[in-house]
């Protein structure tokens, strides 16, 4: 079972999608949170999901005080899913997150929006360049400062980042990394 663990709507149990998703572990949303929230980085903050899938990245923020999230996910068995949940934690009282079904490169482009946190949580077979296409995309729409968390497997080592981006550090659970980056100065 997923669900939220922190914040206006922790315990809201969360659908995930029946095939086609692999949802963020909560041991590992746990340690994600517990370092976003001693920076204070949730509360006010305008969230990117990226590769949503059940949106439990995202409305994870959402609990903790976002101040508007937009999950991307393109596959649409994923996205109805994405919007059940979004409806069960605004039901608490968080924002009322934003479901876009569509591709993660097709939003970047035609998206106006800003962010200050980002999510991108992609299937583990996504090749190197096309998730470094997706931070190169990215990178225009993030305020400054802003921080950008990558879950991927151990395996795919490390990120190719664009200029505006840097790896602040990176932490292993099991065969997960999570790459906290942050905008550079500029």
């Amino acid at each position: 079972m997923t669900r939220i663990i922190g914040g206006l709507a922790g315990g809201v149990k969360l659908h995930v999608p029946a095939q086609g998703t692999r949802p963020t572990s909560e041991r590992v949303r746990e340690a994600m949170f517990g370092a976003l929230d001693a920076r204070g980085l949730c509360d006010g903050a305008l969230v990117l999901d990226l590769f949503a899938g059940s949106g439990a990245l995202g409305l994870e923020a959402a609990s903790r005080g976002a101040e508007s999230v937009v999950l991307v996910e393109r596959d649409r068995a994923a996205a109805k899913v994405a919007q059940r949940n979004a409806d069960s934690v605004a039901k608490s009282g968080a924002a009322r997150a934003l479901v876009e079904q569509v591709a993660a490169s097709q939003y970047l482009n035609r998206s106006g929006r800003r962010f200050d946190l980002v999510f991108i949580d992609p299937p583990y077979d996504l090749p190197a360049d096309e998730l470094a296409g997706v931070l190169a995309e990215l990178a225009p729409l993030l305020v400054h400062p802003a921080v950008v968390v990558v879950e991927q497997a151990r395996r795919a080592g490390d990120l190719e980042l664009p200029g505006d981006l840097e790896l602040e550090r990176a932490r292993r659970y099991g065969d997960t990394t999570l790459h906290f980056l942050a905008t550079t100065e500029g």
